[in-house]
């Protein structure tokens, strides 16, 4: 779902977990220097200052691709620095934002949920960005929800496996 209000675009996707709890999952998106563990595509994630854990820590996700033509290779590194602004652990949520980056964001703040449900647990990325230069919006949504899609499967194998 993606909505357009006065140049932000606000979106959200969702991803249901069947088995494991919100507190078997939450320590995974707790863990915010990892996502190289999660998210697909990104190949490095790393604290750069910060606490561990609170408000104000942050990290350094890169990815790489390879392109080339008939003469040569070249590397291209995406990469962002993101802030950890909001963690609450009773209600497994965080909030970050993205204070650096080459890919394009102006602004891009996201609220991750784990969230309870009969049967396991539900994941919300919720996100409010301004407009991305040479991505359109239904394109970003569904990279968003695609990723997360991804996320869960990766983290309800790893919750069930440990």
């Amino acid at each position: 779902m993606t909505e357009e209000t006065q140049g932000k675009w606000e979106g959200k996707a969702t991803a249901e977990l069947k088995g494991p709890t919100a507190d078997q999952v939450w320590p995974f998106f707790e863990d915010f220097c990892n996502l190289q563990k999660w998210l697909p595509g990104v190949d490095t994630c790393y604290q750069v200052e910060g606490e561990p854990g609170q408000p104000g820590l942050v990290r350094y996700c890169s990815s790489s691709t390879i392109s080339s033509d008939r003469s040569h290779e070249e590397t291209q590194v995406k990469w962002v620095k993101e802030k950890l602004v909001m963690i609450d652990r009773i209600e497994r949520c965080l909030s970050y934002e993205i204070i650096e980056n080459n890919v394009g964001f102006k602004s891009y703040v996201a609220t991750i949920k784990v969230l309870p449900v009969n049967d396991g647990c539900k994941i919300e990325w919720s996100y409010v960005a301004d407009p991305i230069e040479g991505w359109p919006v239904d394109d970003f949504n569904s990279y968003i929800s695609s990723s997360l899609q991804f996320m869960g499967q990766k983290m309800e194998q790893a919750a069930l496996s440990g």
